[in-house]
């Protein structure tokens, strides 16, 4: 079964956010589609773990609600739901007619996805006709499942009486006694119901909060990595202020970098207990926390592709041209993160499908694909500038950072070749339990690669011999034979400009470029 009006819906959500809900889900008037010879409205998806053995003894019974919220009970609530139909069609009933129209609200988790339905030689049904009693034991005119010993699915009748536009069901939840992917489905077989529409909401809570399955792991994840960025910006924070004096240009946006990868970490673990408390996603919250990862990934980018092409080491500045370019791939970068994030988080209603998640991931793949084929490219040229001028320091350190990228380029393409095995197999999402996994593990690479370049780069009491200067005085071939190296820039001939404290060249661009 393919879902795609709810992907088409999930894709246009992050253009057109109004209110933010995520456990709540919520329904503004909206259609059912055809489906088959059905309409079918998709209520949402969400991954609940089983309530707990004391909820279930005490709550277990259909209808009834545990007070509380981390309460063990899991369940899914119907609250305050409204099914509208034309008044041209309710003016067809009088109004001591009874039942006139009928929507069927079925609540099933995927692995009983084949019970639901029919597989006809003239093609899938989902509504129950007379040919089909025998068979399936259904009743006319209604939705056709096979409901198993455990009384699932669950299916619950929502009628409309006499000439009434408006049908409201009974206000109760369906407790949860097993772990799965639940699905919520409202479904009519009543062609004079093709225009009728749904509104309110219904409520998904698991047994420790409102966070959805996929994401319940997040909150543990997201306070360890708070912990660890904390642990590293102390360190690092120790260490800048102990070596000031021999602080250089690169050091300065190495500490933005830690500083904004803190600030995503702990926005992300608030966000995520405010979520699992509330049921509610507040726009802001979510906005600031996903804005925060978008600026520190673009910068993070930024900054390897800066050092790859020996800003701050090789080079004391970069050309106008360079200047443009890594602006406009880094704009386009934090547009295209940015838009997938907030597709992803901030609105969302449900678990996204693997299919939707796959298309958002496209072009941000695409972008970091450039970024990686220019650092490799800018690494090339400026290792072999740093060999032939014979700067055994600095040609040591890019070599070990040249190292450390392409274990990162080599574990990053791993891990997305898994990913996309994984969301190719798992339609469903299946393995929802452990999909926590494909997302955060990016996390901890880039904390691990992150912790690998501020080792590398740490301040010290020589930290400023890595910083720009001219490179004569480290070796003589090229300050004797002024021959033009690699990168395009001419080997100095004239005494070296002096370097200052922070790591800057004590003369103006023109000069440096002169005396480089």
């Amino acid at each position: 079964m393919h879902l795609p009006a709810f992907v088409t819906a999930i894709l246009l959500l992050g253009t057109s956010i109004s209110t933010v809900s995520a456990a709540v889900h919520q329904y503004n008037e909206d259609y059912f589609y055809a489906v088959a010879d059905a309409y079918i409205f998709r209520g949402g998806r969400e991954g609940l773990y089983a309530s707990s053995a004391e909820a279930l003894q005490k709550w277990a019974d259909f209808g009834q609600v545990a007070p509380g919220v981390a309460n063990g009970q899991s369940e899914v609530r119907l609250d305050r739901l409204e099914f509208h139909r034309p008044s041209n069609v309710a003016n067809q009933y009088g109004p001591e007619e009874g039942w006139t129209g009928l929507i069927q609200a079925v609540i099933f988790e995927v692995n009983d996805r084949e019970k639901i339905g029919y597989s006809s030689p003239q093609g899938y049904r989902y509504c129950c006709v007379k040919e089909l009693v025998p068979k399936t034991k259904c009743h006319l005119d209604r939705l056709i499942y096979q409901e198993g010993a455990d009384g699932w699915p669950r299916v619950i009748d929502i009628y409309f009486e006499h000439n009434q536009t408006v049908a409201k069901p009974v206000e109760h939840s369906i407790t949860i006694k097993d772990s799965g992917m639940y699905y919520l489905w409202f479904v009519n077989c009543d062609e004079d119901l093709s225009a009728a529409t749904v509104a309110g909401q219904t409520t998904w809570k698991n047994p420790g909060g409102y966070l959805p399955g996929m994401m319940y792991p997040h909150i543990a994840f997201f306070a360890v990595m708070s912990l660890l960025y904390l642990v590293l910006m102390t360190v690092w924070g120790l260490l800048y202020a102990r070596h000031w004096t021999n602080i250089f240009s690169l050091q300065h946006y190495m500490t933005a970098v830690i500083v904004m990868g803190m600030l995503e970490m702990s926005a992300w673990y608030f966000d995520y207990v405010n979520f699992n408390v509330s049921g509610h996603r507040p726009m802001l919250p979510t906005l600031w926390a996903v804005l925060m990862g978008c600026i520190r990934k673009t910068v993070s980018r930024t900054l390897i592709l800066m050092v790859s092409l020996g800003y701050g080491v090789v080079l004391p500045f970069l050309s106008d041209l360079q200047k443009k370019q890594i602006l406009a791939l880094s704009i386009v970068y934090f547009m295209s993160v940015s838009a997938l994030d907030i597709v992803s988080n901030v609105g969302a209603i449900d678990d996204l499908t693997s299919t939707a998640r796959l298309i958002m991931n496209l072009p941000v793949a695409l972008l970091d694909a450039i970024f990686i084929l220019w650092v490799f490219a800018s690494l090339s040229a400026t290792l072999r500038t740093l060999q032939f001028r014979t700067a055994t320091g600095k040609l040591q350190l890019y070599r070990r950072f040249t190292n450390a990228l392409a274990a990162w380029v080599w574990v990053s393409m791993a891990w997305v070749a898994y990913e996309m095995y994984l969301k190719v197999t798992d339609q469903y999402n299946e393995r929802w339990r452990s999909d926590w996994i494909t997302s955060d593990f990016w996390h901890v690479l880039n904390f691990i690669f992150l912790c690998v370049i501020a080792f590398l780069w740490r301040p010290s009491a020589h930290a400023t011999r890595f910083a720009y200067s001219a490179l004569d005085d480290e070796g003589p071939s090229a300050a004797e034979n002024g021959k033009v190296a690699s990168n395009g820039h001419r080997s100095p001939r004239k005494k070296p400009a002096k370097v200052s404290g922070n790591g800057f060249v004590d003369a103006s661009p023109e000069e440096a470029a002169k005396q480089n």
